[in-house]
């Protein structure tokens, strides 16, 4: 009698407070808000705010120094983007620079991460010495190579010149060499990066599997192709996608070595609306540039993450 009694009590109080346990998980909602606020707060403050006052800066006529109010002009801004060949020669520019960097980039990481997750001698020291690159700055890595590439005593026209190659040439201000000398550093300073994300893959590969397909007579590209490839898989394409977001974006490294030139052949697109805000003062119409770019950056993105979706549905 007085298990039933319980019983009907409970579940009497079960119904007055809704589904059993709804408490308990609201609380734990709440107490789960509370711990994530801290990190969330910042990244309102200083990437979400931004990117909306940026986005409504788009629409304004906003220029420095002006002594009168900012005007609400709507799209006008976009409109004239849309004729400014200057901008859409930069958009260009940006597209194969991100090209350029991305593919070689990714191809020279992976072929260092299979290369250091071999067991080979000091196999420590030449890891970390591939991580050099990917601790120094971008102004101290554009400064460096600007050395290398100087056309008088640099040491690639030295080397060229001592092998009796010709007299060398002024890669950062010729017009056909200035964006290819610039990829090629992009490429040297963002490898670390992709090739420690890769080894990290490689790492977690089982063993066992390597050599259960070397016993079948599987060579050494069909192990790549059937075991190692589908392991590392994921994450090509994660840090590929990161990588042509990172390098579209460039600045600091480009804006070092060549500050856009020679004659707007390396000017990404950073760059450009760098130049329209805080060199002209037009921060109306630089916002509009940084917002198109952002909504290239997200289709981009949109196709990245509707691939990756489909691509957990099929396994």
């Amino acid at each position: 009698m007085a298990l039933t009694t319980a019983t009907k009590r409970s579940g009497r109080e079960d119904t007055r407070g809704g589904r059993p346990g709804a408490g308990r998980r609201a609380g734990r909602d709440r107490a789960a808000w509370f711990l994530v606020l801290p990190a969330l707060i910042p990244i309102l403050i200083l990437s979400v705010g931004p990117l909306l006052y940026g986005i409504a800066l788009a629409f304004t006529d906003a220029q420095s120094g002006r002594t009168r109010s900012t005007r609400w002009i709507g799209g006008l801004n976009f409109q004239d983007l849309l004729h400014d060949t200057l901008f859409w020669d930069s958009f260009r520019i940006g597209l194969l620079w991100a090209v350029g960097v991305t593919v070689p980039q990714f191809v020279l990481a992976l072929g260092l991460a299979l290369l250091l997750s071999q067991d080979l001698r000091m196999r420590w020291l030449a890891r970390a010495l591939a991580i050099i690159p990917w601790a120094m700055p971008e102004v101290v890595v554009g400064i460096m190579w600007r050395l290398v590439y100087n056309p008088d005593a640099g040491i690639l026209n030295e080397t060229i010149r001592d092998l009796g190659l010709g007299d060398g040439r002024d890669w950062l201000t010729g017009l056909a060499t200035a964006l290819p000398a610039v990829i090629v550093v992009g490429i040297w300073a963002g490898m670390p990066q992709t090739t420690v994300a890769l080894l990290a893959g490689l790492q977690n590969t089982p063993h066992e599997l390597h050599e259960a397909a070397a016993l079948d007579g599987a060579g050494a590209w069909r192990r790549f192709r059937t075991v190692t490839w589908p392991a590392v898989r994921p994450i090509a394409l994660s840090i590929t996608a990161l990588n042509f977001i990172w390098n579209f974006n460039s600045f600091a490294l480009v804006y070092v070595l060549t500050s856009g030139g020679p004659g707007g052949r390396t000017r990404l697109p950073m760059l450009f609306a760098y130049e329209e805000a805080f060199r002209y003062g037009q921060f109306g119409y630089a916002a509009a540039m940084g917002c198109v770019m952002v909504a290239v950056i997200s289709v981009i993105l949109a196709f990245y993450l509707v691939g990756r979706l489909r691509g957990g549905e099929d396994a």
